[in-house]
């Protein structure tokens, strides 16, 4: 029989390893986390957390004729009244508090923050994710583009993804936009009626957009489509060709992809995202991002460059799978203690073990002793600390053995012995 309250369609449940819920388990996903704290705090970046929804004008600066906006977006009117939406782009959120707090720059962050989409659900795909993800506001210079590009395709291959590609391309400016824009406007006029059937009416909205269309008409008739790279103003094309040669500098292997301008409107210049070609193509990118020098300004901000990226945690983790890579650690506990007598023993012992910096667990409700070592050997703790009336003895739980007997008062440092590597 189905519960009766079950989590909303495109949300996921992601729970302790062998409870069941999501493909991939929690332990797997704070160990991303934590890998990509680390990743990121040497490169200089601090945390930022934001509120999980904004005022509905901060995100609408997304772009009009994106999808986020036009569709997917999730937007209400609060008890006083107010037009709020909950976060599906983390980059508006960040800017809005750069622009807030006006702190000094450059300003590099990194954060890791729930994003709420209204899309359609499929492997990869949810209607509440999660992105792990930087911005870096007050630079303008294009060594930052590749280094944070080498900073998102390093972090990827240091967790053991070898099947991630790198796209990369240049969108240009408003300097030198405008005029491609009219060029690719009347390359459509010719033929629109070949268009999906979406951007056949929409597609002088923004001509741009059809670049990102992923139906098969569409790209069709992009592939003939007049190249942004071709009509660069001389700014633009020197600052790609620095970025170019900054990831070649790296050893960073790379694809310009022409018709890569990714789905918000607010970007500038630098474009680029990764791809596992371990996924299907439904879910091929695993993160992006790029630069965005104007948003600033557009949220009420002074002139001040900015560029970030993405990295969507359950689509890593899904390529983590299909690589076979970024396992679940090994143990979530060092020690279980087994207390058949009045419990007392075990809740000091808990007590001890923890301040002591060990992984410690009990069980509860005067339970018998083979109960209590069912519950210890699923935990995945490495020894049991048994207490008896007998008297106290350590077992190893992982592989047989005779007990270990050992006084109480030096329970403590043995376990600490047997623990060390």
């Amino acid at each position: 029989m189905a519960p009766q309250h079950q989590a909303p369609k495109g949300t996921l449940d992601i729970l302790p390893p062998g409870d069941g819920g999501a493909p991939f388990d929690s332990a797997r996903f704070a160990l991303l986390v934590e890998r990509y704290s680390a990743w990121m705090s040497r490169a200089g970046f601090g945390l930022v957390v934001g509120p999980a929804f904004e005022d509905l004008a901060v995100y609408a600066r997304v772009g009009a004729t994106t999808d986020i906006v036009g569709k997917e977006m999730y937007d209400f009117h609060d008890k006083g009244g107010r037009h709020l939406a909950l976060r599906p782009d983390s980059t508006p959120s960040v800017v809005r508090a750069f622009v807030e707090h006006r702190p000094v720059t450059p300003w590099k962050v990194w954060y890791l923050a729930p994003h709420f989409r209204y899309d359609q659900p499929q492997a990869g795909r949810y209607r509440q994710h999660h992105s792990l993800g930087v911005e870096v506001l007050g630079v303008e210079d294009p060594d930052l583009d590749a280094e944070l590009v080498g900073l998102s395709a390093g972090f990827l291959a240091e967790l053991g993804l070898d099947r991630v590609e790198l796209l990369v391309n240049s969108i240009g400016d408003e300097a030198c936009r405008p005029e491609y824009r009219q060029r690719l406007m009347a390359f459509f006029d010719q033929r629109q009626e070949k268009l999906c059937a979406e951007h056949r009416t929409r597609y002088r909205e923004n001509p741009m957009r059809i670049l990102d269309c992923k139906r098969d008409e569409c790209r069709v008739v992009t592939e003939e489509a007049p190249r942004m790279l071709d009509h660069l103003c001389s700014g633009c094309a020197a600052h790609f060709d620095r970025v170019r040669s900054g990831l070649s500098a790296q050893g960073i292997d790379y694809v310009i992809d022409t018709r890569l301008v990714r789905g918000q409107d607010y970007y500038t210049r630098t474009t680029f995202e990764l791809v596992s070609r371990a996924l299907s193509s439904a879910q091929l990118a695993v993160g992006g991002g790029g630069r965005y020098d104007g948003f600033v300004e557009a949220l009420g901000g002074p002139p001040t460059p900015g560029i970030g990226f993405g990295l969507g945690v359950e689509r890593i983790l899904l390529a983590a799978d299909a690589e076979g890579v970024l396992p679940a650690p090994a143990t979530r506990l060092d020690v279980f203690v087994v207390d058949t007598t009045s419990g007392e023993a075990a809740r000091e012992q808990v007590v001890r073990l923890r301040a002591a910096g060990i992984r410690a667990d009990r069980a509860y409700d005067q339970r018998s002793f083979k109960a209590q070592m069912k519950q210890a050997l699923r935990s995945t703790a490495t020894f049991a600390l048994v207490v008896e009336e007998t008297g106290w003895t350590i077992r190893t739980l992982k592989e047989k053995g005779e007990p270990v007997p050992v006084e109480p008062a030096t329970a403590l440092e043995a376990l600490r012995e047997r623990l060390r590597p």
